[in-house]
């Protein structure tokens, strides 16, 4: 016969495996944000209000609509740019890589 510890950490672990099972689509939106918050884009940016940076809500909305926007996103969070949200730059991002700028580019989209 199992011990009620032994019982309640079985069900502790399966519960903790379905949680953690959750869809691909809510895995990559945790995943850009983490992303978004280790590099430090959260620094200048916010997902919903604007303040250093575009809010990234606002990112998303004015792309929706162009086919190559993750792309154009990519090569922006990598090489940075000047004058399409106002006269303060964004950096280039030299530290992270492309598969990176690629993850934190299609989460940017998600956000509209």
């Amino acid at each position: 016969m199992r011990s009620k510890s032994h019982t309640a950490l079985a069900a502790a672990v399966a519960l903790g495996a379905a949680l953690s099972a959750g869809s691909p689509a809510a895995n990559a939106e945790a995943a850009g944000l983490a992303l978004a918050q280790q590099q430090n884009c959260m620094s200048c940016h916010s997902v919903t209000r604007s303040f250093m940076g575009p809010a990234l809500h606002d990112v998303a909305a004015k792309y929706a609509g162009r086919e190559d926007a993750a792309t154009y996103l990519q090569h922006k969070i990598l090489d940075g740019s000047t004058g399409v949200w106002g006269p303060v730059p964004m950096p280039a991002n030299t530290q992270l890589t492309p598969d990176q700028a690629a993850t934190l580019a299609s989460w940017v989209l998600t956000l509209k």
